[in-house]
């Protein structure tokens, strides 16, 4: 480290050197989250990047400056002076700096900056980052019903219009809480790292659960979540494409920027699959969601009385949706994925291959469910890429993004 940095700097790169090189301007508004706020920055630090912080007056009653300097370990800039920071942080320079992260920003900041009003250091700043063509990415705190204000939600769009990303807060305890610092970090990597290789084209996934009824409101279902299908719906987003997601009721949230598509059953998902296929043209099919396989052979449209002592079910295989993409658009490229429970990786890669074949895709994923930290539920994976010509790739655990991330690179060079 060279003589006179600031010792706070000594973490910069020390997990990962994903953000090596950017400067990142963490702008901080008078929300109660700002507590939050040096954990970001440090986090940012630790993958790479230079922090600088700009603070509206409301923001320093919450968290000092000093402890924002310590954190960052550059001055912090409370007031706009004859130095005219906001044009040296975010004007049209060389030097100016890659992306602008407000965190936490408030409603009142959020409906400024929609109008174009730069009143506070943050503002100012942005409304100068915004016209320089800055990214910029706002993570909202407040409470719930400030954030369901219907011209707050219309604010919130506006910016989106314009390219500016917001994150979607956490509801929890009445309060639309600043997102998990991991969730911002990890949006600001893919904002300045993920390139835009998918741009243009069109992607349709299924993901999550199907529920498949016994009488009229009790169903049978399995465990899935829908992570697995939710991160390649923002993997594939973030990379540029236009994404619909046919999604089942999994615990995960569909990506806000895709076009979600809610379905509960078997059929109801196969009936949407179809009509979307047949009314628009995709690029790919990945079908990652865990459909019901059996179903109720005869649903009665009433509540099956309680205190029987047993209660017999006759149950029939359901559409295999996989099996009918070809037939309704040959050239899409189709993506499946088998689940199998405690087999070795050779018999899961044979019994992958003959699905594979069967129903006439381009790629399947495997994955062995009974494997810790793998498949139902879970935010990370384990998985093996085969071909038709039976080529396999072995992806090692990592977390579901990732995950996404190396499925997408198999279809990017393929449409």
């Amino acid at each position: 480290m060279a003589f006179g940095s600031h010792t706070s700097k000594e973490i910069i790169g020390t997990k990962t050197q994903e953000l090596s090189g950017k400067k990142i301007v963490l702008c901080i508004t008078g929300s109660v989250a700002a507590i939050k706020s040096t954990e970001i920055a440090r986090e940012l630090m630790r993958k790479g990047a230079e922090v600088y912080a700009v603070m509206t007056e409301a923001a320093q009653k919450i968290v000092h400056p000093d402890m924002v300097e310590w954190a960052t370990g550059n001055p912090v800039v409370t007031e706009l002076t004859g130095q005219i920071e906001h044009v040296t942080y975010a004007g049209e320079h060389d030097l100016r700096a890659d992306l602008i992260l407000v965190a936490p920003s408030t409603a009142n900041t959020i409906g400024k900056v929609a109008a174009g009003i730069d009143d506070t250091p943050v503002t100012t700043t942005l409304t100068t980052g915004i016209g320089a063509g800055i990214p910029v990415i706002i993570a909202p705190a407040m409470h719930a019903s400030m954030y369901k204000h219907p011209i707050v939600l219309e604010n919130i769009e506006k910016l989106q219009k314009h390219g500016i990303q917001v994150l979607m807060p956490r509801f929890e305890e009445g309060k639309a809480k600043i997102p998990g610092t991991e969730e911002i970090v990890q949006s600001v990597v893919i904002k300045l790292t993920v390139k835009k290789d998918l741009l243009g084209k069109k992607i349709f996934i299924t993901a999550g659960p199907t529920r498949a009824y016994l009488d009229a409101f009790r169903y049978i279902t399995n465990p899935s979540s829908g992570k697995m299908g939710t991160a390649l719906a923002q993997n594939a987003i973030d990379r540029g494409a236009d994404v619909t997601i046919v999604y089942g009721p999994g615990t995960s949230k569909a990506p806000s920027n895709a076009n979600v598509i809610p379905i509960l059953s078997t059929e109801d998902m196969l009936e949407a699959v179809q009509k979307e296929l047949r009314e628009k043209k995709y690029d790919a099919a990945i079908l990652s969601a865990a459909a019901a396989d059996y179903g109720l052979s005869n649903r009665i449209m009433e509540k099956t009385p309680s205190g029987k002592n047993e209660w017999i079910l006759h149950l029939k295989p359901l559409p295999k949706i996989v099996e009918r993409i070809k037939k309704i658009d040959p050239k899409v490229y189709l993506v499946g994925f088998k689940a199998e429970y405690n087999i070795s990786d050779e018999e899961l890669i044979d019994r992958a291959y003959n699905r594979l074949i069967g129903a006439n895709m381009d790629l399947i994923v495997a994955n062995d469910v009974a494997r810790e930290k793998t498949g139902f539920g879970t935010d990370t994976n384990e998985v093996f890429i085969i071909n038709p010509d039976k080529n396999v790739k072995h992806i090692d655990l990592a977390d579901k993004y990732t995950v996404a991330s190396k499925i997408l690179d198999f279809v990017r060079d393929h449409i």
